[in-house]
């Protein structure tokens, strides 16, 4: 099989993106911004085509993104209008307030990763490996000199990956109580220097 990856998301693969990052997410953020029907309507309206790299396979479905943060935005970040459209005007509110006690900022100094995600029926095939030198291109692109991610505890295999790829754990973050509604009880940000290029 085949693996092309692009810079950015043809509008038409939005509904499968949105369900993709869903399948990697939904047990982080299950509890908060389930059900399944409300999350995909959710992340299908704000995530930025603009702001993520595609893989896709020779037939042009797509099997894996993989978003990061910019000053303008996240790939899957989303506001308060888009939690209030989606759920309603008291389930938009509880929500967001949650969501922001994840980690939202930017990083000027380092690329930052919003979320790396393979189909589930294509995991386990490199593909997460191509998106991983895909953003390390992209982020040499634009000038940064490290990129950045956080993994949760409970994605060990993740992780691991990204350890065979040269990340170094820099900070571990506790949920405390809050470990109950996201489901994983801290995440570590990772670290990875780039190789600065010439010309």
């Amino acid at each position: 099989m085949g693996v092309t990856i692009f810079s950015g998301l043809h509008p038409h693969l939005r509904p499968q993106a949105a369900r993709i990052y869903w399948e990697a997410f939904g047990g982080k953020l299950g509890r908060v911004l389930g059900p399944d029907d409300k999350a995909l309507a959710f992340f299908e309206r704000v995530i930025r085509t603009d702001l993520c790299l595609a893989a896709l396979d020779d037939t042009g479905a797509l099997i894996g993104v993989a978003g990061y943060k910019t000053h303008t935005g996240s790939f899957a970040g989303g506001g308060w209008a888009d939690l209030i459209a989606v759920y309603g005007p008291f389930g938009g509110r509880w929500r967001g307030w949650l969501l922001w006690t994840l980690n939202r900022e930017v990083d000027n100094d380092r690329f930052l990763v919003d979320g790396i995600c393979v189909a589930r029926a294509h995991r386990g095939r490199g593909i997460g490996t191509l998106l991983l030198s895909a953003l390390y291109d992209e982020a040499a692109a634009r000038g940064y000199r490290s990129i950045r991610l956080d993994v949760i505890d409970a994605n060990w295999r993740a992780r691991a990956l990204y350890e065979r790829q040269g990340f170094v754990a820099t900070r571990t973050e506790e949920m405390g109580l809050l470990r109950h509604l996201f489901g994983f009880a801290a995440s570590t940000t990772m670290v990875r220097p780039l190789v600065a290029r010439e010309g």
